[in-house]
């Protein structure tokens, strides 16, 4: 399974209590998007995930991911650092 991400971790708040996480691959993405997504499934989520999963599969490159999910994290309100993403 190919789990690389590219550019540098990135940075989420999760749970009620906002802990943050360091993503540094599609894998982590997609088990966050699984466990500890902190807001209702949006198209944007899906998206994400979907696509965390077919870069996991090798299917699309991880810049692609990582893009979907900065995507879905600031719809979410997750994001942290958004000005530097």
């Amino acid at each position: 399974m190919y789990v690389a991400w590219s550019s540098k971790p990135l940075s989420v708040a999760t749970g009620i209590s906002s802990d943050i996480r360091n993503l540094i691959n599609a894998r982590q993405a997609f088990d966050l998007h699984n466990d500890h997504w902190r807001s209702e499934r949006s198209d944007k989520h899906r998206s994400a995930k979907r696509a965390c999963r077919q870069a996991l599969n090798g299917n699309v490159p991880a810049d692609i991911a990582r893009d979907a999910f900065i995507d879905a994290a600031r719809e979410a309100h997750m994001l942290v650092d958004c000005a530097n993403q």
